[in-house]
């Protein structure tokens, strides 16, 4: 074992450079997608046929599809056409299908959108009826019981699942690796591999952090399922 290596100055570096990457694609991935999932939750669930429709053949390509190749259909396929990299210069949209970090962004975006749909929309369904009698019995309309009762409710009630798929989107994160001159955890493993030919202690200690953030993850949504969650825990009988 060497993991002397691993503790020298620049590989240290390294590995931090790669997890501010791989935190900072979480993070985009996450705010876009998650607020991209609550106008498509809401028609995932509407009686309209025609705004249920697209958004369910939306999810189930993107969940039907590995995340590696939404990532290489973005990168190499997108950002490679000629119309758009004729229109690099015209606009700031255009310009981001050169930049590697944009295009697996937008990946991480899309699929994470894709499964937060999902989560959201099983969710309403289940609001119980009551929540729902006592907003229409107060005078709520419709939208306006939609977004004060089921919207939140549904939020609270998704937290667990959310929570599985916010790490599962962490360990996702080390397909951007995938994507030159894209430095994240495992490409910061990887590199330290190429140059020192050690691929157990970079792969551990890149697993290690995965580890940690995952603990830290794990323990923030706990947190937060006893405050928006404490009214569903059971009571002790008296």
């Amino acid at each position: 074992m060497e993991f002397d290596v691993i503790l020298q100055p620049e590989n240290l570096a390294l590995f931090w450079t790669g997890t501010l990457n791989s935190l900072a694609l979480l993070l985009v991935s996450l705010v876009l997608g998650g607020l991209f999932s609550l106008p498509l939750a809401v028609a995932r669930t509407s009686r309209h046929l025609w705004l249920r429709k697209p958004v369910w053949l939306f999810t189930y390509v993107l969940r039907g599809t590995p995340l590696l190749i939404q990532v290489y259909l973005i990168y190499y396929g997108l950002g490679q056409m000629e119309f758009i990299q004729a229109r690099w210069d015209d606009s700031l949209l255009w310009r981001g299908f050169k930049e590697p970090f944009f295009c697996a962004a937008l990946a991480f975006s899309l699929n994470t959108c894709a499964y937060t749909t999902e989560l959201l929309a099983g969710a309403m369904r289940h609001v119980p009826p009551g929540e729902i009698e006592a907003a229409r019995a107060c005078g709520m309309s419709r939208w306006t019981c939609l977004r004060r009762v089921v919207m939140p409710s549904a939020m609270r009630r998704s937290l667990p699942g959310y929570s599985n798929e916010v790490i599962m989107m962490l360990h996702s994160t080390s397909l951007a690796s995938a994507v030159p001159a894209l430095l994240d955890i495992t490409g910061a493993a990887r590199s330290i591999y190429s140059e020192f030919y050690l691929p157990f202690e970079a792969f551990m200690s890149a697993g290690l952090i995965y580890l940690v953030l995952t603990l830290v993850m794990v323990l923030l949504f706990r947190q937060a399922e006893k405050h928006w969650l404490a009214h569903l825990r059971p009571r002790p009988s008296a």
